[in-house]
Formats: structure tokens, C-alpha cells, sequence
């Protein structure tokens, strides 16, 4: 059944809406990216030159700039990139299919930094809850997290016993697991450090190099001019917004939804287990649906403006992906750790833990997801 969000699918609700709406859009999508590109130089200049007693102070206010920032620039470039792709027939298509893969470029590069160290926070405190252990301090500027335990880290320890019920070996021993959670702790930290400090470099590579100046330079004058077609300002945009639509909703119909029938089932979790090093291979259908969702969230922004408030149910919807999305690749870092030469078997087990539990996330995403979008099917009138 296709979802209904808005107006979308009611051709006589509202006025309608023409490729104007559309350059008004991504002139402003434009200005944010050159006010994010602005603060960005802005802090980095304030971190460089700090002096006397306000350096420390200085240099951290900077980071937290330069952090906002790009995840401004990586927003708006995504903003910019999806409506491309869902209204390109109302655009220039040379210039269009030009800009969408360098804009696609710019803000993966930029993610990288933040989703390392994200993962590695997350497979810490899963280590911490898991072994009872004291968390290991993860890198700045992650947040640090409370060390309690609360109901919902008990609850998840009951979710890895019954997971392991399914397996010759039925509770994980907490003892063998807190020798090598330490271990586990530190291999993880140094290997997802690495990746970091290297995301770190080539952001700032990328943000320095010919090829970004050139996206900057395109979006500067995306800012004052938007190349439509000369039909698109006369043009009703609400098919086109339906149609990304209709693609999220056969994404979703081809998901294994029943798969995701129970919070936590031991078959994905089985083929979760499996050695191969390539992606889990039930996870792409997902982070498809993921990226779609995303794109038909943007389109009924610009058809239906910024100000209008935000379905709560496609939040939701969106949020379980993003923890599903979360947790596959904190699975695939703790497999990708185990598979390092010569470490002890103690640190192997720990690691083998923690992938089965980042599964049984990835499992838990599902059902939500799934809760999620049939809350939605019911509420479509």
C-alpha cells in the first residue's frame, strides 16, 4: 500500500506548486552552503591564531565550530543533491548530472570523521554494557556517556542470552568476556582512531583542493540562478514528489518485513554470523530504503516549504533507519577486528560478543522500523 505524507497524493489539496518553489529552494539549500563554508574558514582561522590565556578556551570553541559547520555543509549539500535527483526533468540536465555526483562527494568525504568516531563510541559502551566492565574512554570530541547501568542496558543483556540460546554455546561466559572486552576495547580504539584521524586528513585535503573550489564556485551561483528549463516555472512539481514517493513505497514492500516479525529472531541473526568480510548481505535492501526515505523527505520540503512541521511518523520511520544503518557498520567494525592476525582468543570471543549484539541491533531497527511504517499504512485514510 503506498503511503500518503501531506498532500502528495491529493492533486486538488493546496495550490499548486511549480519549479519556482523549486529555485527558491535551492537558492536557499545554496546560501546555506556558503554560510556553513563561511564559518567553517571562520573557525578554523579563530583555532589558528588563539593566544595567551584564551588559547585552550579558543582552539575547543573553534572545533565546535568547525564540527557544526561541516555538518551544515554535508546538510545542505544532501538537501541540494536529492532534489536534483528527484525534480532533474524540470532542471538542465548537463549541468545537473555535473553537480550531483561532486556534491554526493563532498558531503560522504565530510562524514567519515563523525561516523568513525561514532562507531567507536558505540562499540565501547556496547563492550562496557556487555561486560560489566569500567567504559573505556572513547576519543575527543566524542561525548563521554554515563557509566550506570540502566534498565534498558539489563534489558539488552537479556537480549544477547537469548540470542545465544540459539548457538552450541548458550550464555556468554562474563568472565572470559571481561579479559577480553579490555582488549577488544583497545584494538577497536586504535584501528577506529586510525580511520578517523585519516577521514580527518582527507576532509581537510578535500576542503583545500581544486575539486571542492569548483563545487563551491557552482553553488555560489546556484545561489542567484537556478538553471530550469523553460517549462519548470509553470510546472506542477507534486507528480514528481509523488513518484520518489512511489519509490519508497516498493522499496519498502520488497523489504523481508516479516523477517523483522519479532524485536530479535535468530535466524538473521545466524546469517549475521557468518565470515565472509564482505556487507552483510540483507543490509543494502535497508540502506536503500534509507536513502529514499531521505529523498522523499526532501522532496515534500520543497513542495510543501521548510515551515511545515515534520510527519512525526516518517521521523520515527527515519530515525530506526539510522540506528539500523548504525549498527550494521558497528557489527562489520567488531568482525573487521577480529579478523586481526594473532590477537587472543579471550579478545577474539569479546569480539564475537559484540558482533552478535550490534546483529541483534540491527534486528531491533528492523522491528521498529517495520512498527513504524504499518502505524503509517493504518493511519492513511
Amino acid at each position: 500500500m503506498a503511503q500518503r505524507h501531506h498532500d502528495l497524493t491529493d492533486p486538488q489539496a493546496g495550490p499548486v506548486t511549480t519549479g519556482d518553489a523549486l529555485a527558491g529552494y535551492l537558492r536557499d539549500q545554496a546560501t546555506e552552503f556558503l554560510r556553513a563554508l563561511r564559518l567553517h574558514r571562520e573557525s578554523g582561522g579563530a583555532t589558528a591564531n588563539g593566544s595567551s590565556s584564551g588559547a585552550a578556551n579558543g582552539a575547543a570553541g573553534g572545533a565546535e565550530e568547525r564540527v557544526d559547520a561541516v555538518r551544515a555543509l554535508r546538510r545542505s549539500a544532501r538537501r541540494i543533491s536529492g532534489s536534483l535527483h528527484t525534480f532533474r526533468p524540470l532542471l538542465d540536465a548537463e549541468w545537473s548530472e555535473g553537480i550531483r555526483p561532486e556534491l554526493a562527494w563532498l558531503s560522504g568525504t565530510l562524514a567519515l570523521e563523525h561516523a568513525y568516531g561514532a562507531r567507536l563510541e558505540r562499540l565501547l559502551l556496547a563492550l562496557n554494557r556487555l561486560s560489566g566492565t569500567a567504559p573505556t574512554p572513547a576519543p575527543p570530541p566524542v561525548p563521554a556517556q554515563p557509566a550506570g547501568r540502566s534498565a534498558g542496558d539489563r534489558a539488552a543483556d537479556r537480549v544477547v542470552d537469548r540470542a545465544a540460546a540459539h548457538r552450541p554455546t548458550a550464555v556468554p561466559d562474563r568472565g572470559n568476556l571481561t579479559v577480553g572486552a579490555a582488549k577488544a576495547g583497545a584494538l577497536l580504539d586504535r584501528q577506529l582512531t586510525l580511520a578517523r584521524t585519516r577521514a580527518h586528513s582527507t576532509a581537510l585535503q578535500a576542503l583545500g583542493s581544486s575539486r571542492f573550489h569548483a563545487v563551491a564556485d557552482q553553488v555560489a551561483v546556484l545561489a542567484s540562478e537556478v538553471p530550469l528549463t523553460p517549462v519548470a516555472p509553470t510546472t506542477d512539481l507534486r507528480p514528481l514528489a509523488r513518484a520518489a514517493e512511489e519509490r519508497l513505497s516498493d522499496a519498502v514492500a520488497a523489504l523481508p518485513l516479516l523477517t523483522a516479525g519479532s524485536p530479535y529472531n535468530a535466524e538473521a541473526l545466524i546469517h549475521g554470523l557468518s565470515p565472509e568480510p564482505a556487507p552483510h548481505p540483507q543490509d543494502a535492501p535497508w540502506h536503500q530504503v534509507r536513502l529514499l526515505l531521505r529523498l522523499h523527505r526532501y522532496a515534500c520540503e520543497v513542495v510543501h516549504g521548510r515551515g511545515v512541521p515534520l510527519d512525526v511518523r516518517l521521523l520515527s520511520a527515519g530515525q530506526a533507519l539510522d540506528r539500523h544503518r548504525d549498527a550494521s557498520e558497528a557489527a562489520s567494525a567488531a568482525a573487521q577486528a577480529a579478523r586481526t592476525p594473532r590477537i587472543a582468543p579471550a579478545t577474539a570471543y569479546a569480539l564475537g560478543v559484540l558482533h552478535a549484539d550490534q546483529r541483534h541491533e540491527v534486528e531491533a531497527a528492523r522491528y521498529a522500523f517495520q512498527r513504524s511504517w504499518q502505524k503509517q499504512t493504518i493511519g492513511t485514510p
